[in-house]
């Protein structure tokens, strides 16, 4: 009975150290953000959407900044040749353009036909410079890439 009694205490023990060992060397996830211990999920990096979205916001702030500042650009421009556009197609002053706040050095994309003019656009609103200042503007058709 003592040899039994023994056995299953040193078992126990066994049991005991193994569960404590993996309690102290189990690795402490914490979440990136806020450092509050994570549960759940092992592939988990977050406590919550609220953390994810802070940190991804932060990480991303810089190259933001940057792009924000140029799609302001582009959007601004393409508002302009749309309103100067209502039908699709006209030809319209230079001046006009820049009265307006139309930076040139701002597009999304540029098409060159086979006679070699080049059609620069913001998103579908495009224009084609014309001799004396004079640009045409013009709306991307389907078989313009």
């Amino acid at each position: 009975m003592a040899r039994y009694v023994l056995y299953h205490l040193i078992l126990l023990l066994i049991n005991v150290n193994i569960v404590y060992l993996n309690c102290s060397t189990m690795e402490k996830r914490k979440c990136q953000e806020c450092d509050s211990k994570l549960s759940g999920r092992k592939d988990q990096k977050f406590c919550s959407d609220y953390c994810r979205n802070t940190y991804n916001n932060r990480l991303n702030e810089d190259a933001t900044k940057y792009v924000r500042r140029i799609n302001t650009i582009l959007r601004k421009n393409r508002r302009i040749l749309e309103r100067l556009n209502p039908q699709g197609k006209k030809t319209v002053d230079g001046i006009l353009l820049a009265e307006e706040g139309f930076n040139f050095h701002y597009y999304t994309n540029i098409y060159t036909t086979k006679t070699g003019s080049q059609y620069f656009f913001c998103y579908e609103q495009g224009y084609l410079k014309l001799d004396d200042d004079r640009y045409m503007l013009v709306v991307k058709q389907d078989y313009v890439k």
